[in-house]
């Protein structure tokens, strides 16, 4: 049964949704903040928090699996440098939301989505 597995479709198929969610989560971690759809921000926020665990952890194995989902390799590495001091005491709710205006051409509702 799956119930409550629900997964956000985004209107795309599964490929694309993969690199719209890879896309998204390294450029969150390279810039700190970006501004999408709360559709998306709801969905990335699953997938950064997922990274930024593993670079808690540290372990080689969790290295390798940052290293093949987020695009940047030198960007994995400074994210395990940087993760255990910044966010160690921190179990989790690594990213905050913040709703803004909504979109002038189609009306959606957009959010900045950026790390604590």
């Amino acid at each position: 049964m799956r119930h409550q597995k629900r997964l956000a479709q985004l209107g795309r198929p599964a490929d694309q949704r993969r690199a719209l969610l890879r896309g998204l989560t390294t450029q969150l971690i390279r810039e700190g903040r970006v501004t999408t759809t709360k559709a998306r921000a709801k969905a990335l926020r699953d997938e950064t928090e997922k990274m930024i665990t593993l670079a808690k952890e540290g372990s080689l194995s969790s290295r390798r699996k940052a290293i093949g989902y987020i695009y940047d390799k030198q960007l994995v590495h400074s994210l395990f440098e940087k993760a255990q001091e910044r966010y160690g005491d921190r179990n989790g709710g690594y990213t905050r939301i913040v709703r803004t205006v909504s979109r002038r051409g189609d009306n959606s509702e957009m959010a900045i989505i950026e790390l604590v």
